[in-house]
């Protein structure tokens, strides 16, 4: 790959993605197998409109079938599935239809709510059809009017789907064929909002109406443990909650609970709602004009401002013994941008903690939405 982004100030290399190397393996297969020709190369026309040349590994011949091989290449993003052989068997078949199975290392479905039905191999639509498309348009080259089988496998993808997302979102034994654009853009956050977004669809296929969202494991591990909330369904917003909530609303849910870390959560009280720290840190700021409205010294506020940590300035209001009222103030605030986020479309609550003062705050519609998990003892 010779296409780059521009992330963050630096000049990243993309690359090319699991459904885009199935693809490009079943076009070459289908082409030494109807041709009788060798390919050491193969070309393919990615959804975004970038043509790829990718290199063949691993060729063998049988009388009526032809296996080849794509290395995954992701560029300089990060990706389990980076450097692994994504293979094509490709054989003649009596029936006039091209079927397409998945093999070992590609996943199998096993819940519903994601874009390929239950107990079918994990290759998503796109993949699917720009296989089915280039291998039509090699049929009607050489005027083959019978069927072809068509196997995708990859050595390795059932160890490698353990690092993966596979394992919450039900796919079991291998990895994803995936890609919408056939392109993989060095630290996409399209890529993690398609992940959300999919969680969130399997949540609102099992009936579940009442969505808990954490920034991370942190959220997650205090809800287990200081809320004794028994959880099994949930969603990871990272640092998308705007998009996240957008997509509550789309998707039909009634409640959201957002459980975050101070650091995180604190960004909301300002209308924050991608709360990477590039994009925005107001923490420190809400902190310290909070206390100074509440009555404390030009000098706390100087410390509030300067603190280098959220824990440092919540250990800095509990000194001052103005914890309580400042995030009491917050929350408030954290409330009524939630609120205008999702238009009254859906009761949203919202519960702060941080490491050291543990429960630091909530707003009305958490307790609400607590006792709803607590007394059913599950999320629907």
């Amino acid at each position: 790959m010779r296409e780059y982004a521009i992330v963050a100030g630096k000049k990243l290399r993309c690359g090319y993605t699991t459904g885009s190397c199935a693809a490009a393996a079943a076009k070459a297969a289908v082409i030494m197998l109807l041709s009788g020709q060798n390919l050491e190369q193969v070309q393919l026309a990615t959804p975004k409109g970038i043509v790829l040349n990718l290199d063949l590994e691993a060729i063998t011949r049988e009388k009526t079938a032809v296996t080849c091989a794509i290395r995954k290449d992701a560029g300089d993003d990060y990706d389990d599935t980076n450097h692994l052989l994504i293979y094509a068997k490709v054989e003649k078949i009596s029936q006039p239809q091209i079927l397409l199975v998945g093999g070992v290392g590609v996943g199998r479905v096993t819940k519903p709510g994601l874009s390929v039905p239950i107990g079918e191999a994990a290759i998503n639509p796109i993949p699917r059809k720009m296989l089915t498309t280039e291998v039509e348009k090699i049929k009607q080259q050489y005027a083959y009017a019978a069927g072809l089988k068509i196997t995708i496998f990859v050595p390795g993808g059932e160890e490698v789907a353990k690092k993966t997302f596979n394992p919450r979102l039900g796919i079991i034994n291998g990895i994803s064929i995936l890609g919408t654009s056939g392109i993989v853009e060095p630290m996409s956050e399209k890529a993690l909002l398609d992940t959300i977004h999919v969680e969130m669809d399997m949540l609102k296929a099992k009936g579940i109406k009442l969505l808990p969202v954490f920034f991370g494991n942190y959220g997650v591990d205090f809800a287990r443990h200081s809320l004794h909330l028994d959880l099994e369904d949930y969603v990871v917003c990272s640092n998308f909650i705007g998009e996240t909530l957008d997509y509550a609303v789309y998707s039909g849910f009634t409640q959201l609970l957002l459980i975050g870390h101070a650091g995180k959560l604190i960004k909301v009280a300002q209308g924050v709602m991608n709360t990477h720290s590039r994009i925005a840190d107001c923490r420190t700021e809400v902190l310290a004009v909070e206390a100074l409205l509440l009555g404390a010294s030009r000098e706390v506020g100087q410390r509030l401002y300067m603190a280098t940590t959220t824990e440092e300035a919540l250990n800095i209001l509990a000194k001052e013994s103005i914890l309580e009222p400042v995030m009491a103030k917050v929350m408030k605030r954290i409330s009524y941008y939630l609120t205008q986020r999702v238009q009254g479309k859906l009761t949203v609550g919202a519960i702060m903690f941080s490491m050291q003062q543990q429960l630091l705050g909530k707003n009305k519609e958490a307790d609400l939405l607590l006792t709803n998990l607590k007394t059913e003892g599950k999320l629907r």
